[in-house]
């Protein structure tokens, strides 16, 4: 059953750092650098009784169908800058960014991931000219897996869950293979650090089309979970210090992974099983929170939901209807929206999250149709 819970863990008046916007400007220089769509979705804010639902379209980002990549690349950059032992500016594209970087030893870029990271990290490895190792979960959808073997990769499928592949990919790690693993745990947290500064280029973005439009603030966001990353950097962003309007801040979870709610439960990180069998939603299938974001989650977030298979197929036809390709994943934000709006506990939940018909909410397409088959199943279309 789908669920609602409102985190009895957040901060009052939580704040984070001003953020910085080095990843933006790296971003910037990448191939097929532009701002991704921010998209109005009026019939949708009609029916669902707000002022207004924007979705920040993901589905084409530097070239891949996922946002991913920013935190790929950005977290590869700050690591092998680091191995250089100094900044390889300045560099204005990829054949100047490989000069500079051309004293480093060779190394192969190694990450665990249900499709889309891994798919980043592995663009990432081509244009910079390095292997790349993406361990993957045994039944990723073969549309996945060709997509990162498309980049150059070897592919490893590991029996089991996303977590044993993690757990894989980190025992790979070695003085010639490179951890860019969006997964934190103790030991091992800046990198998945970086990544969230990497996905900051998504709310950077946000703001800058909000304030050309000349259009108000927002009042709610959703955000997918996973392990947290992407959540961790909403929470780095809309908590920042300094910030006057604070927008509510709402995680969404398929219900047979929802390793987030469940933690804010019990009062502390828990792991669940969350097999490729967990959910439709197999970017979301993740058994126990980063240890990176954990923090951010459970003081900076106003409240999470759990949504089903069907709630996902209906918002990913929903959003078909209004033009908007968005994969299993990329569409659970919508998921999410409807529940909170039109499920059983919605007048309750509209109180305590402070809606009205004026607010105003984001949501993250995070990826597009990553898997054709299943999008062209689900929604009765042809892919454009």
């Amino acid at each position: 059953m789908p669920r609602v819970l409102c985190d009895p863990w957040t901060v009052p008046g939580f704040t984070t750092p001003p953020p910085e916007a080095g990843a933006l400007l790296v971003h910037r220089r990448l191939p097929g650098y532009a701002p991704t769509p921010l998209r109005s979705l009026l019939g949708l804010a009609a029916r669902l009784g707000v002022g207004g639902v924007l979705l920040k379209d993901e589905s084409v980002r530097l070239g891949l169908p996922a946002y991913k990549i920013l935190g790929a690349a950005w977290a590869t950059y700050r690591a092998l800058t680091r191995r250089l032992g100094r900044t390889p500016e300045p560099w204005r594209d990829l054949a100047e960014l490989r000069a500079r970087l051309g004293p480093l030893a060779p190394v192969t870029l190694v990450t665990a991931t249900d499709g889309n990271h891994g798919r980043g990290v592995a663009r990432v490895a081509r244009w910079l000219g390095l292997p790349a190792d993406i361990y993957l979960p045994s039944g990723t959808a073969p549309a996945r897996l060709a997509g990162i073997r498309s980049e150059g990769a070897r592919v490893i499928e590991v029996e089991g869950t996303y977590d044993a592949a993690v757990a894989r990919a980190a025992a790979a790690e070695s003085e010639d293979a490179l951890l860019i693993q969006d997964h934190g745990w103790p030991g091992h947290e800046e990198i998945p650090e970086w990544v969230a500064e990497g996905y900051e280029t998504i709310f950077f973005e946000v703001d800058e089309e909000l304030g050309a439009r000349g259009e108000p603030p927002l009042d709610l966001i959703l955000v997918q979970i996973g392990v947290g990353t992407l959540a961790s950097a909403v929470v780095r962003h809309y908590r920042r210090a300094g910030l006057e309007h604070r927008p509510a801040l709402v995680g969404v979870e398929p219900t047979g992974a929802a390793c987030a709610l469940l933690s804010i439960e019990a009062g502390h990180p828990v792991m669940i099983p969350a097999g490729a069998d967990a959910s439709i939603m197999a970017g979301l299938n993740c058994g126990t929170p980063s240890s990176a974001a954990w923090p951010l989650m459970r003081d900076g977030m106003d409240a999470f939901v759990a949504v089903e298979n069907d709630q996902a197929r209906e918002a990913m036809q929903l959003l078909a209807d209004a033009g908007v390709v968005a994969g299993e994943s990329g569409a659970a934000g919508l998921a999410g929206l409807i529940e909170l709006l039109e499920g059983s506990n919605a007048v309750e939940t509209r109180s305590r999250l402070q809606l009205t018909t004026a607010s105003r909410v984001l949501l993250l397409g995070t990826e597009g149709a990553t898997d054709p088959a299943n999008w062209e199943r689900v929604t009765g279309r042809r892919l454009p």
